[in-house]
């Protein structure tokens, strides 16, 4: 994700370790997806065991659990990042808006 936040708000740092973890989950997708395949080429299908053939099936479940949670994880990341702008904006402007009434202030009162 190409969000620039700063890390040192609450929802950042939540931001920042959850597109840790998608890039784990979805680096973990891709090995098994690639162990998957040698085992399937290298297991042929006249050969494999019963128990062989479940921990192949297994495996296929687990990549597309796996590959699941990648796209929820990016989900979140995408409602994460939208807060985090939201909440920039609104900091800007109740910034702006202390600013204008301490300056509308001065101006009511110049002691």
């Amino acid at each position: 994700m190409s969000q620039q936040t700063s890390p040192s708000t609450p929802l950042a740092r939540a931001l920042d370790q959850n597109e840790t973890v998608q890039d784990t989950v979805e680096q973990s997708a891709a090995e098994l997806v690639v162990i998957n395949a040698v085992l399937k080429q290298e297991i042929p299908d006249h050969i494999q065991t019963e128990e062989v053939a479940q921990a192949l099936q297994k495996t296929d479940e687990l990549e597309s659990r796996i590959h699941d949670t990648a796209q929820d994880l990016a989900e979140v990341n995408k409602v994460l990042a939208q807060e985090i702008d939201e909440r920039v904006d609104l900091e800007r402007e109740l910034a702006e808006t202390k600013a204008a009434l301490a300056e509308a202030q001065n101006i009511a009162d110049p002691n």
